[in-house]
């Protein structure tokens, strides 16, 4: 049987009984193998070892890179951050500051319309005062008859006014339907007021009312409106309606002092029949 470990012939093997020339030295041919498989060898070893210091040098640059990036991605974040917190604060400041202005609105109008319904009752007060004096001339017989013809005197005057003031409530109700509106234009609103200052500035009872002042107030303090979905102009203004019953109070209460003024100034005597 062959020797599979040992096959003849197949590796070079010495003889050391041959010398010379023409024997030659099998360790020749070991050593012609060996320098290749060194030589591979060693070119391995310094590629891989190179394949090894760019693989090292390649990581660190995208750890380095990596870092970088995540680095700016955090100043950024915080600076974004900040700047959301910022603004916030500054919403936040202006929103108190818009309830702080509201609730200063309405603890105006709630004083304004104390104060109104005070002078409202004093003028009731005033009104039943002169009521019940008059009751009393009445009584009295001639002097009764005085004031009587006295205030049928001031009657036409009180008419005037009252058609004043019907007419100026007609013109609070579409300026504050103006107000309330979504599409009027304000520019028209403005324009409305100025034209409502400067006709109850001619009117005859500007001087007893102190119209014009009244009229600012409203338009500076008097902002409710309506329902979104209210068709009736007369539901929006709160504010209006107040000045309205006051006005129409102080024309009655100046009504019975013009014609007590006329009786003191003997300007009305009691007719003889």
């Amino acid at each position: 049987m062959n020797n599979l470990n040992d096959p003849p012939r197949w590796n070079i093997q010495p003889n050391p009984r041959e010398r010379g020339a023409g024997a030659g030295d099998g360790n020749q041919w070991n050593y012609a193998l060996l320098v290749p498989m060194l030589g591979l060898a060693a070119f391995r070893w310094i590629w891989t070892r190179e394949s090894q210091r760019e693989i090292q040098k390649v990581k660190a640059q995208y750890n380095k890179d990596v870092s970088i990036i995540t680095s700016e991605m955090e100043v950024r974040y915080r600076e974004t951050l900040t700047e959301r917190r910022r603004a916030a604060a500054t919403l936040e400041l202006e929103l108190e500051k818009e309830r702080q202005r509201v609730k200063g609105y309405r603890q105006a109008m709630i004083s304004q319309s104390h104060q109104l319904m005070e002078e409202r009752k004093q003028l009731q007060q005033e009104r039943e005062t002169l009521e019940e004096e008059k009751q009393r001339l009445v009584r009295s017989g001639a002097a009764g008859a005085v004031l009587h013809e006295a205030l049928e005197r001031e009657e036409d005057w009180y008419q005037r006014a009252t058609v004043t003031l019907k007419e100026l409530e007609g013109q609070l109700i579409e300026r504050q339907n103006a107000y309330c509106s979504l599409i009027q234009p304000r520019d028209q609103r403005l324009e409305m007021e100025k034209n409502m200052l400067l006709k109850v500035v001619k009117e005859p009872i500007h001087a007893e009312l102190d119209l014009e002042s009244d009229l600012k107030d409203i338009f500076k303090r008097d902002k409710h409106c309506a329902d979104m979905l209210n068709m009736d102009k007369r539901k929006n203004g709160s504010l209006m309606w107040v000045y309205l019953k006051y006005w129409q109070l102080q024309i009655t209460v100046q009504k019975h002092k013009r014609a007590e003024l006329a009786l003191l100034e003997g300007k009305v005597r009691a007719s003889k029949k």
